[in-house]
């Protein structure tokens, strides 16, 4: 887990947001057990309060569930993975969209500039590439 101190994103959000990654990405599944916050304190280098108010956070979310003696989980429903890859999609898909009306694209333009990096990057990797797109 990466954090970026030097960003103005408070450091709890960040933490927040890579749990989210890895469970939008499979990498962390439902039932599967999150370290204990002191642990991933230690892990990280921050105080042990900021990960507190980020496991309480994701809790508030729905993300995960604290169990009494046992830790903290990922929440046991598939709408948790979902939910959370179709959050982090929209968001990339905004973020993206107003960064290209900014400079000045139209649709066709965005689409267009989609459509071939699409193709080179899938090129590059040896992929396939849908014609019909």
């Amino acid at each position: 887990m990466d954090l970026d101190f030097s960003t103005s994103i408070p450091i709890y959000l960040q933490i927040i947001a890579e749990f989210k990654r890895q469970i939008a990405t499979g990498l962390l599944k439902p039932g599967d057990k999150l370290p204990s916050q002191r642990d991933l304190a230690a892990q990280l280098k921050v105080n042990a309060n900021t990960v507190q108010r980020a496991y309480r956070e994701m809790e508030i979310l729905g993300l995960v569930e604290t169990l009494r003696g046992q830790g903290t989980f990922v929440r046991q429903t598939e709408e948790i993975v979902e939910g959370t890859r179709d959050e982090m999609l929209t968001k990339l898909v905004d973020d993206f969209v107003a960064a290209m009306l900014s400079l000045g694209l139209t649709m066709g333009d965005t689409l267009e500039l989609v459509k071939s990096r699409f193709r080179e990057l899938e090129m590059a990797k040896g992929g396939l590439t849908d014609e019909r797109s």
